[in-house]
């Protein structure tokens, strides 16, 4: 029996490496790659070896015969990419780490972030040279996104931290903790204690709405949504209040659907994962009944991917807001496509101006869009622009997840329109002059913006990797003038309170013992003082 790839996906290509036929596509190199939901296991040619399910770091590759539930259409799907795909005779590319000669013995290697794009790079790093790593991270505790960002009902995807425990780990690797460039050191003394510095710093902050009221209480980012509920240190406890009936958000991607999945979900289904106890908290004291996602185009052009719209757990009904528009883009949908996939939802008319019915509905509104907030001081009311005009709506929590934009790095160039560090493969560029800027990269969501998911990032890693190995060999890095205890010293006199690697894993012990404890995969600590205390 075949294997077939599920929701969980995180496309890094492991699968594609060890599969002894070559049936997992697309692989890196074919036009579609990056692009699809996820990767595909083509039943026809699996030989039903496993090695891919042994590959996986999400835990996304299964026996078809064992999908159950929500993951039985992950069958079909895969299944279905093979009928639509032309044959394509493109050679495997090499994705692992790559040997590259005349780099020099030793290189000092600084990765500023400790998510996916800079753990990533860190493990090419150790695999591909004899270099030394040293992680900077400005919270003392690792994983990033992964931590911060993947829904807390998504515990196949979270897996992937797991395999980044082999490079927190590794012999040639040093961490510290509770670290941010520009306050406690500069890109300039990285430099003086390191042959290079990569920056995986992801993309911090979300892209406004620019309308009236935006600034009042209730109005939130997706990015401070997701990481208040995933218990992210900089984000308050009580920064989410989380109310009784409509709740609108602006966006209708994944991002957009993981909010509005974990507002309307059973509290008792979450309270087994590792959802902070602070928004499980919050979530059991509301009535969270119905959830708009409003979208600026029609449902041709919804954001959102198949699988994570077809693993809508049970008790949440999925509706579409009928008009003239939407109604014609369904009936016409192309097969296969997002339209098509709500063709056969239930399509509504809503009055947003009373409270809505009971149960738990999830409603994709097209075409419309929020033109303005309304309060004093705190959210009370929304207006709506759509096909049949506008309407203020009263809410009391307005959720904006239109993408998210990266943050200024101290001494680096930065491009404010596109909201990155501006970069030829990697390679940070003075926009100035053009040229590169001596010893500094790049990688993932910081280099080409918040789009791909967290395989993506090995790849972009990979590309990264070999640029900075590239200038090694040309003799285009300049050699550290400081040593790496000089390093540690440094870090020590501007942050007495650094963790190293030994508190990182006294963190790790005392999260998931109460996990253990409370039948949860861990249980958070959710302030810094509360994990600087179970670090040391």
């Amino acid at each position: 029996m075949a294997f077939a790839i599920t929701q969980s996906c995180c496309s890094d290509a492991s699968c594609v490496e060890v599969c002894p036929v070559d049936c997992i596509h697309p692989t890196p190199g074919e036009p579609d790659f990056g692009t699809t939901d996820i990767l595909y296991v083509d039943p026809r040619s699996c030989i039903d070896c496993g090695a891919c399910a042994d590959a996986c770091p999400a835990s996304a590759v299964k026996p078809i015969e064992i999908l159950r539930g929500g993951e039985a259409v992950f069958a079909e799907l895969n299944a279905a990419y093979y009928e639509q795909r032309p044959d394509r005779e493109v050679a495997k590319q090499q994705t692992h780490a790559r040997v590259r000669p005349g780099v020099p013995s030793g290189l000092r290697i600084a990765v500023v972030g400790t998510g996916p794009a800079a753990t990533y790079t860190a493990r090419e790093v150790l695999a591909a040279t004899d270099g030394q790593v040293s992680f900077v991270d400005r919270l003392p505790v690792p994983g990033g996104l992964l931590r911060a960002g993947v829904a807390p009902d998504h515990p196949d995807t979270k897996r992937v931290q797991d395999t980044f425990g082999w490079t927190y780990d590794h012999p040639r690797a040093r961490m510290y903790m509770n670290v941010e460039v520009g306050t406690h050191v500069t890109h300039e003394e990285l430099l003086q204690h390191h042959d290079a510095v990569v920056y995986g710093i992801g993309a911090p902050e979300d892209r406004r709405l620019g309308i009236e009221g935006e600034d009042l209480g209730g109005v939130h980012g997706s990015t401070e949504t997701v990481a208040w509920y995933n218990g992210d240190p900089g984000v308050a406890a009580d920064a989410i209040a989380v109310p009784d009936g409509r709740v609108f958000v602006v966006g209708n991607g994944n991002v957009a659907l993981d909010v509005a999945r974990i507002l309307l979900s059973d509290p008792e289904r979450l309270a087994s994962t590792e959802i902070a106890d602070h928004a499980l908290a919050a979530l059991r004291d509301a009535d969270v009944r119905e959830v708009v996602l409003l979208g600026r185009r029609g449902p041709e052009h919804a954001a959102f991917t198949r699988p994570e719209l077809l693993t809508l757990p049970d008790g949440i009904e999925l509706c579409v807001e009928e008009d003239e528009a939407t109604v014609a883009a369904l009936e016409s949908a192309s097969p296969g496509t997002n339209a098509d996939l709500l063709a056969s939802r239930r399509r509504v008319r809503s009055d947003w101006t009373v409270e809505p019915e009971s149960g738990r509905r999830l409603v994709l509104a097209f075409d419309r869009r929020v033109t303005a907030a309304h309060g004093d001081g705190t959210l009370a009311s929304v207006t709506v622009a759509g096909p049949d005009g506008e309407v203020e709506a009263p809410t009391r929590l307005l959720v904006s997840s239109i993408g998210r934009r990266g943050r200024a790095v101290p001494g680096l160039p930065f491009d404010e329109g596109r909201g990155l560090i501006p970069n030829e493969d990697g390679r940070v560029v003075d926009p100035a002059t053009g040229e590169p800027v001596p010893g500094a990269y790049v990688v993932g969501w910081a280099k080409r913006g918040s789009h791909g998911g967290i395989g993506a990032n090995r790849i972009s890693a990979g590309e990264t990797l070999d640029a900075l190995l590239a200038d090694a060999a040309a003799g285009r890095l300049a050699s550290p003038s400081a040593s790496s205890r000089a390093f540690v010293r440094l870090l020590q006199r501007r942050q007495p309170r650094l963790v190293r690697g030994a508190g990182v894993r006294a963190i790790e012990r005392r999260e998931v013992d109460a996990g253990l404890a409370a039948g949860r995969p861990r249980v958070k600590l959710t302030t810094v003082e509360d994990l600087l205390a179970a670090s040391r």
